[in-house]
């Protein structure tokens, strides 16, 4: 995903480091080829980070600039027939996106456009960043339904394009237009065509490295929901349905046994999900460590709160939400890397190949990165593979050890694409190698650090990314989680609030974030006493213990406080505006929106998931299966896309809050034009001079009415 911290020139420079690393134009080399050249990548990949320390490290200062980014699937519909299908003109209508971007004003008022892996995928952000001042939190959802409605403008009228995370029908019979049949090249798959991919060679050589590099198509298995007369797939154990009901509802991170699964075969099931991220631009390096730190604790957190994926291909999955899916389907370890066989070792692979690794390259963090993170291993409870000589050559070139430990962990990764002449670059000017690395860990959050300066470019500083929420089916939605993920970072840093709990507790809460409706039936591991102990209380607390320190809170608690100890996410952002002195227009924007937030917190409104997954038990065509019939999916879709566009409000998901219709007019500000069409104006004032009739005198109404356009004009 992109920093947007920069002009529209830089953005585009900016561009290629997104979820997929470089897109540059170029032929990829095959793995056989690419892995000849790892060796060489990652010790110029560090070579390029130290550039960037030694230039970077000390800066401060740096204004809050934040920005979204939000993935929109394009589907193409048939009324008559009630089908739905991915329409994979994803490439097409963004190159009409972006040449209508150039003829406007970004500056002004304008969204940038970006590639998706997916052929059917856009991805939207903000044409320039947020600035840091109350006034943006309101301008993100005036952006996000200008995005929309472009993104309608541009659509064929037998198209729409909800925000939903994945299009039920993926990898069902006949589910693309234009048609094609599964497999190809690239993924082998048994049930998605390679067309589905993104036909920039980057995409399609990502999906053939990870097959190769792992020695076998990946594999993503997710629990199946079971109901009476669900059949059990691939000759499973057909245990008594309500056994199979509390196996397969109980959610989890993997599929094993005899519990029914869906089986899954192809990146596209992952990274063909949508989902909201967030960037900060913090004011130094060790700030930026901080929130990515505290962030990473909110990472389960938010994603149950999300939640918005209950069916995988075709079924409904025992899940509510993606982060698995996507984990699996980009697991590049090989069988020795995992743990399930042992393999000689391979000497052009980072650690021969055979190294164990705890976790796929998409997955939670596994060390924390703050100054102070690593004096105790009691918060760092979690395996964490390093590669020893990266770490201490950092460390020698005075990196310190807690951030060198991050780093070394993250080299532990081959580099997945290079390109044909595109080995041998300038480290002092390029960062493609650490790029390479580090756009391609996609864990919960991102640590960012700055591009390479750009002539006559912003100055762009130390980020963090948030990547874990799923995206929402409004923009109301959308925009109420990124206000409230700004105003968290803003009360961390100005409470000096501390969220950190170990991340063996993390990493259960990411467990527990899968699970059926997590919000209502979960609990989550989650710090105490967050406010500085000389803040908070008159008298002097006893010192926290690892015994007492986190506890067990469900999302409300957590979202809007517990007893008289932990005051809650949300009264804390209060609290903040409160401090701040919020103008009262922006704190009516931020009030409904964390009141929505705290509704949904405490179950009082369904998540996307929830309403989801009854919307379809409730489908006259519903067999109480598991099975979403392409009529069920074409219903489903259709009601996102209304909920979406405002046309069909939905007070499980919203409570009070009213969706304004989109609009598709006025997407484009009108420039007051000096120059015109010769012809154009003839024609225009030959209608005004007919409008006069000889026998009318000067200061006379006109005897023909000017022609005005009505609404339904195009």
């Amino acid at each position: 995903r992109r920093s947007f911290f920069c002009s529209k020139t830089h953005h585009r420079a900016l561009s290629a480091q997104d979820a997929m690393g470089l897109l540059k134009v170029g032929k990829p080399m095959p793995w056989g080829t690419c892995v000849q050249h790892s060796h060489y990548i990652r010790e110029h990949g560090i070579k390029q980070f130290l550039v960037t320390w030694r230039r970077m490290k000390d800066i401060a200062n740096d204004r809050l600039y934040y920005g979204d980014e939000i993935e929109y699937a394009v589907l193409k519909v048939n009324h008559e027939k009630k089908e739905i299908r991915l329409s994979l003109r994803g490439g097409e209508i963004m190159e009409v996106l972006n040449l209508r971007e150039e003829r406007n004003q970004p500056h002004i008022r304008g969204c940038t456009w970006h590639q998706e892996y997916g052929s059917w995928m856009l991805e939207g952000t903000p044409a320039a960043p947020y600035g840091g001042y109350t006034s943006s939190l309101v301008q993100v959802e005036q952006n996000m339904r200008l995005r929309r409605a472009r993104i309608l403008a541009a659509l064929a009228p037998d198209e729409i394009a909800p925000t939903v995370v994945n299009f039920p029908l993926f990898g069902v019979g006949d589910f693309v237009h234009p048609p094609a049949p599964p497999g190809g090249p690239a993924s082998e798959s048994s049930s998605v065509p390679d067309t589905c991919i993104n036909p920039h060679p980057r995409f399609g050589t990502l999906t053939q490295n990870i097959r190769c590099r792992r020695g076998a198509k990946v594999d993503i298995r997710m629990p199946l929901f079971v109901e009476d007369a669900t059949s059990v797939p691939n000759g499973a154990v057909d245990e008594p349905a309500a056994k199979r009901q509390r196996t397969s509802a109980d959610g989890g991170r993997s599929a094993n046994g005899t519990a029914p699964v869906i089986e899954m075969d192809c990146m596209a099931y992952g990274m063909g999900c949508c989902c909201l991220q967030v960037t900060f631009q913090a004011s130094d390096v060790t700030e930026s460590r901080y929130l990515y730190d505290q962030l990473a604790t909110l990472a389960p957190i938010m994603l149950a709160l999300t939640a918005a994926t209950p069916i995988f291909r075709g079924r409904l999955s025992g899940v509510d939400v993606r982060w698995d899916v996507i984990s699996a389907s980009v697991d590049d370890r090989t069988p020795a890397e995992r743990g399930e066989a042992e393999a000689p070792a391979n000497p052009l692979m980072v650690g021969g190949g055979n190294r164990l690794l705890s976790k796929s390259r998409y997955d939670s963090i596994s060390c924390y990165i703050h100054p102070q993170a690593l004096s105790s291993e009691w918060y760092n409870d979690v395996p964490c593979e390093i590669d020893e000589d990266v770490k201490k050559k950092l460390v020698a070139e005075e990196v310190d050890p807690v951030l060198a430990h991050h780093l070394a962990h993250l080299f532990v990764r081959d580099p997945l694409v290079a390109f044909e002449g595109a080995i041998e670059v300038n480290d002092e000017e390029s960062v493609e190698h650490f790029e390479s690395i580090n756009s391609t860990n996609w864990q919960t959050v991102r640590w960012k650090p700055p591009p390479p300066k750009v002539m006559c470019g912003p100055h762009v500083g130390w980020r963090t990314e948030f990547r874990s929420m799923e995206v929402q089916l409004t923009d109301f939605e959308n925009a109420a989680f990124t206000a409230f993920i700004v105003l968290i970072t803003r009360a961390l840093l100005v409470f000096d609030l501390d969220l950190l709990v170990p991340l063996s507790k993390v990493d259960e809460n990411m467990r527990r974030a899968h699970k059926l409706d997590a919000v209502k039936t979960s609990s989550f591991w989650f710090r105490k006493h967050v406010i500085p102990q000389q803040v908070c209380q008159l008298e002097p607390r006893p010192a926290t213990t690892a015994s007492d320190s986190f506890e067990e809170m469900t999302m409300s608690e957590v979202i809007n406080g517990k007893g008289s100890y932990f005051p809650g996410l949300v009264p804390l952002c209060f609290a903040y505006l409160e401090h701040i002195e919020c103008d009262s227009v922006s704190f009516g924007h931020l009030t409904r929106y964390l009141n929505f937030i705290s509704r949904r917190a405490s179950g009082d409104l369904m998540t996307p998931a929830a309403w989801m997954r009854r919307f379809v038990r409730e489908h006259p065509e519903y067999k109480k299966d598991s099975v979403v019939t392409p009529g069920i999916a074409y219903d489903l879709m259709k009601a996102c896309d209304e909920i979406g566009r405002g046309q069909r409000q939905c007070p499980e998901l919203h409570g009070d809050v009213y969706i304004e219709p989109i609009v598709q007019e006025g997407t484009y500000d009108i420039p007051l034009k000096s120059s015109s069409d010769s012809a154009a104006i003839q024609k225009l004032l030959r209608r005004i001079e007919a409008r006069a009739g000889p026998l009318d005198g000067p200061g006379s109404m006109p005897t023909c009415p000017a022609r005005t356009r009505a609404c339904g004009d195009h």
